[in-house]
């Protein structure tokens, strides 16, 4: 039944692939769809440095920044019900299978689980979407969320390096190599920056959890 409904998902965004006019090289689209897809399900794919990329080439005129946000949204949309699918169902059972750390793998799942039910917005844009999955997240809860989450990525991303991208490219080619590599190790140093961000969020979000354990047992 949840697969039924999570495939309701997907006739809606090839509907609009067939009414969208798509300007540009159709395999540039492509590229940026399988990476976003593969991003939102999961995988380490390379969703946000694809992106960049498109919409970058959207500011020289070789891609139209529409169609990129459009592609990106549509593509991390299903990537994201993908792995939520695959977390609801084959993650759940390899995280509980019977063998070694069966205790702690099973009282992590536990944990997820209220982390879930407590924090369900909080909890689902800061984890891959298998992990939702593996949690058992209700559709109707999961995916309006996963969506508009999608759209603000692709959007904010896409617009930002349709905006800014090509005067950073043109900023490295006038700089030249050493002053080139400095910028490049700044926004290095601003992406790391931002991971550390994320994962002492997270880190807040269970010593939250485990305080209002604390208060109610």
């Amino acid at each position: 039944m949840r697969l039924a409904r999570a495939a309701l998902w997907i006739p809606p965004l090839a509907l609009l692939h067939l009414h969208h006019h798509f300007h540009g090289p159709e395999v540039d689209y492509v590229g940026l769809a399988v990476g976003a897809a593969a991003s939102w399900a999961g995988l380490p794919g390379p969703g946000e440095p694809l992106l960049i990329a498109a919409g970058v080439l959207a500011a020289q005129h070789k891609l139209d920044i529409g169609s990129v946000v459009f592609v990106a949204w549509a593509a991390a949309t299903a990537g994201g019900i993908v792995g939520w699918l695959i977390g609801l169902g084959a993650g759940r059972a390899l995280v509980t299978a019977p063998g070694p750390l069966l205790g702690p793998r099973v009282r992590a799942v536990e944990r997820g689980e209220r982390i879930f039910e407590r924090y369900p917005i909080a909890a689902i844009v800061l984890t891959p979407a298998w992990v939702a999955g593996i949690n058992r997240v209700r559709g109707r809860v999961y995916q309006p969320v996963n969506a508009v989450t999608a759209l603000l990525w692709a959007a904010g991303i896409g617009f930002g390096a349709y905006l800014i991208g090509p005067a950073i490219v043109d900023a490295v080619g006038d700089m030249g190599t050493v002053l080139g590599a400095i910028l490049v190790a700044v926004v290095l140093a601003l992406v790391i920056g931002e991971i550390l961000r994320r994962r002492r969020r997270r880190g807040r979000l269970d010593e939250a959890v485990a305080r209002a354990r604390s208060e109610t047992s």
